[in-house]
């Protein structure tokens, strides 16, 4: 009986080292506040707005340096980094005529606040509220998802109706990750789900999904997954050769993109 209570013990602590420890290994937020935008862009502003929970999020604006579209792109990044990483992608979509807000959520880029599933979706309703205090509803605005952001996007998208979304490198849910990465049998232990997969089919403004070939994080057929599961799938563009975080998703690639979707919107 001793050692059935050891092991019992044994794996109770292995479970809870899980449950609680999870999402250190889901979420590499870089905390250190991100700067000023107006002295690093000459199109760019800082921002604040307020989550439902009370969180004020710090983000940067950028204005349109190229034939103004009218339209916005809220930008929602992946799970490591903060925005400025993200400062020459958002400087090309600025480029192609958009109105960029790039995001850091909870715990990133010097906000308050430890990044959770939920924690994250109330961080994009209170930017997509905030560009549409600004003139951009939802029905004006692409929402462009980067990796972990692309879970964000689609529940996002799956509530409030969009002019259209583009994904960069989707994955279906993260359990599928954890089994594909980690072997793990057991998804239903995984706190944060993104279940974007079961979310896709809600979703009935156009759609782009981007992914590489090589990506050695999200596994190719998850993106093709989404891809298939899009009711109004504006393209699939597969890159060969490339991986996770490859250059090319952080320039003028992703912003091409994005005003190839915006054309198609019309």
């Amino acid at each position: 009986m001793r050692w059935v209570v050891i092991v019992l013990g044994v794996l109770t602590a292995v479970a809870a080292l899980f449950w609680f420890g999870q999402r250190a290994m889901m979420y590499f937020p870089d905390s250190t506040p991100a700067g000023s935008a107006a002295e690093q862009f000459r199109n760019g502003s800082d921002v604040t707005f307020t989550t439902r929970d009370g969180i004020d999020l710090s983000a940067w604006l950028l204005e349109p340096t190229g034939d103004d579209r009218r339209m916005a792109v809220l930008y929602l990044p992946g799970n490591g980094g903060n925005r400025a990483g993200r400062a020459e992608v958002g400087q090309a979509i600025a480029a192609e005529g958009f109105t960029v807000l790039l995001v850091d959520y909870r715990g990133y880029g010097g906000n308050a606040g430890h990044p959770s599933e939920d924690g994250l979706a109330a961080d994009a309703e209170a930017a997509a509220a905030y560009l549409a205090e600004q003139g951009f509803p939802p029905e004006r605005t692409i929402y462009v998802g980067e990796s972990i952001g692309t879970g964000v996007a689609t529940r996002l998208a799956s509530t409030h109706p969009l002019a259209g979304l583009l994904l960069r490198s989707p994955y279906t849910s993260f359990p599928d990750m954890a089994r594909a990465a980690y072997k793990i049998p057991f998804g239903w232990a995984i706190r944060d789900k993104f279940d974007t997969l079961s979310r896709m089919p809600a979703i009935t403004s156009p759609v782009t999904v981007l992914y590489g070939e090589a990506d050695e994080i999200i596994p190719p057929g998850q993106s093709r997954q989404v891809a298939d599961a899009a009711p109004n799938l504006h393209e699939l563009v597969a890159l060969p050769n490339t991986g996770h975080n490859d250059s090319v998703w952080f320039g003028p690639f992703l912003a091409v993109q994005v005003a190839d979707l915006a054309d198609a919107i019309g």
